[in-house]
């Protein structure tokens, strides 16, 4: 394994998140770089599914032999999706302030990169015959990438978990607060 790489993986420890942020390793992509990273995260206030604010999947990729479309040895690959509101749906900004929450992350981070791409879809389904029950729904799809300018990976974790929390409608938390998760009525 490259030593760059390593001391990228070893970036990404050692980090604390607000409680609502369940991280998990999972198989990486195998074709676009030789070395790669994947995390997946779920947004969820509970245990419950039913309650999962947002999701998203975080992929580090490494080609010590860099690659001319990254202009550079790494790229970040990143998803976020959640649930919206119906106003919030139709605003015709929706775009762009999605696309907000992930620069604002990366900046409040002090993640340094270079050629940020992306895009921010909105989705409305609108259910028929027996999935009616659920009616409209909205669903907002950020995928972006970028080159880190440096091996340390944790400032842009740090910005992808918090623009994916964001999504999910919880606001930012400033440096060196902790959110307080509500407490559920026993049974």
């Amino acid at each position: 394994m490259p030593q760059e790489f390593t001391a990228a993986l070893l970036s990404l420890r050692g980090h604390t998140w607000r409680p609502e942020v369940r991280l998990e390793e999972v198989p990486p992509p195998t074709r676009i770089a030789p070395w790669a990273l994947a995390l997946t995260a779920e947004i969820n206030p509970t245990d419950d599914p039913d309650d999962m604010l947002a999701n998203g999947r975080f992929v580090v990729l490494h080609d010590p032999e860099g690659q001319d479309a990254w202009n550079g040895t790494f790229r970040v690959v990143v998803l976020m999706r959640a649930q919206l509101e119906h106003e919030m749906g139709a605003d015709p900004l929706l775009g762009e302030v999605g696309w907000t929450w992930l620069t604002d992350s990366l900046r409040d981070a002090g993640a340094e990169y270079h050629s940020l791409s992306g895009t921010v879809t909105r989705v409305l389904s609108e259910t028929f015959g027996g999935l009616e029950v659920r009616g409209q729904e909205v669903e907002i799809e950020i995928r972006a990438s970028w080159s880190p300018t440096t091996p340390a990976m944790g400032e842009h974790l740090r910005a992808w978990v918090a623009a994916t929390a964001w999504a999910g409608g919880l606001p930012p938390l400033p440096e060196n607060v902790t959110a307080l998760t509500p407490r559920r009525p026993r049974s």
